[in-house]
């Protein structure tokens, strides 16, 4: 019998380190650009790091055209009026500068464009039939890894939650992964981009379908984000946490991508789109919640997330190690700044039922540790109140 299970791992090209994004140019060069569509946002737009690119994109002769018609938790029509734009301006290649929103929009664009259906119709795992034209990913925070993932969340707007496409098609071409660009994220952003890496990390880890080569890439994530997130928060024009916080969302983003994640993050895209909240809150929110409940069939594995926190576990029970680890968060989460109960931000008891639907029918319960019926989302939920 072999050991282990048949898994496979994908991953796109990707240059990590200061400057990588300055090599925008070359890469669209090769991919025989001729008119670059940039899809960004006016705080990126704001920041300069959109000047840099249309500058690199110059001087090698490259037209580009930017869309930036978009807010925070991509929107189905915003999705769909980019599309309209690409094709109306004859364009050739995507370059999406910016955060998880800004690169999920634009890897949504793309598939919009070669498939000409509306993107509502691609939610699930492996539904599009043929990928997007060439995409190059320039991330401006260190927490989505939407730069080197499988994953795409879309707004539906009509029925208020995140929709979650899932295909191989969804890798992007080239990550260019530059920590300059991260300098200029506010505190809050800072904080809650670095707490949804660090649940990538841990449910990927967790996750039924993880395997050896992704445990490495999350354990590693645990330790980088854990040891370097509250200075690049305090701290935020160091180049060195900055650094060390992106190759851990790196880290983290290829172990999700490639294990899926699990009930937390199946909650957070019901109750991020149900309230239009930021993804990252929305995890360190149901973090600790889930993991208290994943305990029974997961908890052994807390015992390397621990370590990986600089927790010593030497004598502890499963119960014990959860304990600290789940305290260990919640404390973290304060020191942040983020607000603890899902009341603080607006949600009302009667949103549960709601809330629980939607994370019920969510592609990432699937590789849950632990079988979560209906009624077992709504007492989280209730729990995190």
């Amino acid at each position: 019998m072999a050991l282990y299970e048949m898994r496979k791992f994908v991953a796109p090209e990707f240059i990590f380190g200061v400057g990588a994004r300055h090599r925008v140019a070359i890469y669209a060069k090769n991919m025989a650009a001729k008119r670059v569509l940039i899809v960004t946002d006016t705080g990126v737009i704001n920041a300069g790091w959109v000047k840099d690119a249309v500058s690199d994109l110059d001087e090698l002769g490259i037209e580009s055209v930017i869309f930036s018609e978009l807010t925070s938790n991509p929107k189905d029509h915003e999705v769909m009026a980019g599309a309209d734009f690409y094709a109306e301006q004859e364009c050739d290649v995507i370059v999406a500068i910016g955060g998880g929103s800004v690169i999920d929009c634009a890897k949504a664009i793309g598939i919009v464009h070669t498939n000409g259906r509306h993107i509502l119709g691609f939610e699930g795992i492996d539904l599009v039939d043929l990928p997007g034209p060439p995409l190059i990913c320039i991330p401006t925070t260190a927490g989505t890894a939407a730069d080197i993932s499988q994953f795409c969340i879309i707004m539906n707007t009509e029925e208020r939650y995140k929709a979650a496409i899932i295909s191989k098609t969804m890798v992007p071409d080239v990550a260019l992964i530059d920590p300059e660009t991260t300098t200029t994220l506010d505190k809050a952003l800072t904080a809650c981009t670095g707490m949804d890496a660090l649940t990538h990390a841990i449910e990927a880890y967790v996750s039924t379908a993880t395997s050896p080569i992704v445990e490495i890439h999350a354990l590693k994530a645990i330790s980088l984000i854990w040891s370097n997130l509250e200075t690049a928060v305090m701290k935020p024009s160091q180049i060195e946490p900055r650094e060390n916080m992106l190759l851990g969302t790196l880290q983290a983003g290829l172990a999700f991508s490639n294990a899926s994640l699990g009930a937390v993050h199946a909650m957070a895209h019901s109750l991020g789109g149900y309230l239009d909240l930021p993804h990252g809150e929305c995890n360190a929110l149901l973090l600790d919640h889930v993991l208290r409940f994943n305990m029974v069939e997961g908890g052994e594995r807390y015992f390397a997330i621990a370590n990986a926190m600089g927790i010593d576990t030497r004598g502890m029970s499963v119960q014990e190690c959860t304990k600290r680890v789940t305290q260990q968060i919640m404390d973290m989460r304060a020191r942040l700044g983020i607000a603890n109960k899902l009341s603080l931000v607006g949600v009302n008891s009667s949103d549960i039922p709601e809330l629980a639907t939607h994370a019920y029918t969510d592609a990432c319960l699937v590789t849950n540790p632990r079988d979560a019926s209906m009624a077992d989302l709504k007492v989280l939920y209730g729990e995190a109140m």
